[in-house]
């Protein structure tokens, strides 16, 4: 076994892990659960012994470190490939990223700005949205070129699979996310329970 598949085993086992915490059971298996049941222990941090559960930030690395390991069996990359592929692939996650945290602040602002009780007025909101604008345009552009680079790396069928690859592992990161949100509400609701 290659140090690269080992490392993706260990991280597959991480975001599994996370995944089949009791706290993320569908609705059926809750139905079947008496009210007395207690909220389920926390998922650790795979190899930390840590027993606090994962954020939605450290899910989002963990996977992002997923699917740069599986991306070479779903697009069939060379072993001569892969490296340049890699760096840039990485390039593109961490635009991304940062676009999205910055994104999510502004909105943040926007919903201060805009609830009943604020005090701010048009001009400010309207300089808000076109802040917001701007930070799109040049996300925009950035993810543009840093698509460019990666398909520079592949050939037009590889170049293909990447899209379904990326719309798949995004449904899948998704649905992780979604319950590591749930894993974090069981445990604030232990926490508050235990006080």
């Amino acid at each position: 076994m290659t140090t690269r598949s080992a490392f993706a085993i260990m991280i597959a086992a991480g975001v599994l892990a996370a995944a089949a915490s009791p706290a993320s059971a569908g609705p059926s298996q809750s139905r079947q659960a008496p009210a007395t049941t207690q909220a389920p222990a926390p998922v650790p941090v795979p190899g930390t012994g840590d027993p606090s559960p994962l954020s939605a930030a450290q899910i989002q690395r963990w996977f992002e470190a997923f699917t740069v390991l599986q991306a070479q069996d779903a697009l069939r990359l060379s072993e001569g490939q892969y490296g340049r592929f890699v760096t840039r692939f990485k390039a593109l996650q961490d635009i991304r990223r940062t676009h999205q945290q910055q994104r999510t602040k502004m909105l943040a602002e926007l919903r201060k700005m805009t609830n009943p009780d604020a005090s701010a007025d048009d001009a400010q909101i309207a300089e808000r949205l076109k802040a917001l604008q701007a930070h799109d345009d040049v996300a925009a552009r950035a993810l543009r070129g840093a698509y460019d680079g990666v398909d520079e790396t592949l050939d037009l069928r590889q170049q293909a699979r990447f899209r379904i690859f990326e719309d798949r592992m995004e449904q899948q990161k998704l649905e992780l996310l979604m319950r590591a949100r749930q894993n974090a509400r069981a445990a604030g609701r232990r926490g508050r329970g235990s006080s």
